[in-house]
């Protein structure tokens, strides 16, 4: 790689690092997973950062990698048989604990969700793109975008039904 791409992708690392991250560990649910994925994401990138020039181009494809990744990693994983424990925080309490109670509750909520149905979920809500941005970036169309969100929203509210009176979905 010249110095120029090199100085032009340390640049994109050090300026979406922080953004790709919380992404990644919004579809794993694991710190040390994400650092994984956003690592085998970046690898990938750099391999076909010549022919990625649109700077929105490279970080849609960042996503993309990381989202396939996390898929097939899912699909490795689910050939072998696991036992849910079915456990979750009785009640959301005040104080401190509220924010950590709402996590815990969050994360088993989102791992009952599809792959798919998790990630559209992550675009929509904690990365605030439009229906349309995800269609584009995953390559699929608006009307599954939508009918996917309506999905994986309803799924939380059966599941875990104290997330909506902490914030109605929908």
């Amino acid at each position: 790689m010249d110095p120029g791409f090199e100085a032009a992708f340390r640049h994109f690392v050090a300026d979406r690092s922080g953004a790709l991250f919380r992404t990644a560990y919004l579809l794993t649910g694991d710190r040390h997973a994400a650092e994984d994925l956003v690592q085998s994401a970046l690898v990938k990138t750099v391999a076909k950062w010549r022919s990625l020039r649109d700077p929105v181009a490279i970080e849609g494809y960042v996503r993309r990698v990381m989202y396939h990744e996390q898929v097939s990693w899912w699909r490795r994983r689910s050939r072998v048989a696991e036992v849910s424990t079915g456990w979750l925080p009785d009640q959301i309490g005040d104080g401190h604990a509220d924010g950590v109670d709402l996590r815990m509750v969050m994360r088993a909520a989102l791992a009952r969700l599809t792959p798919r149905q998790r990630t559209m979920l992550v675009l929509r809500y904690f990365e605030d793109l439009s229906e349309t941005e995800i269609a584009r970036l995953l390559g699929v169309r608006v009307g599954s975008v939508r009918s996917q969100i309506y999905r994986s929203l309803e799924r939380l509210k059966k599941t875990a039904p104290e997330l909506t009176t902490v914030r109605e979905f929908g």
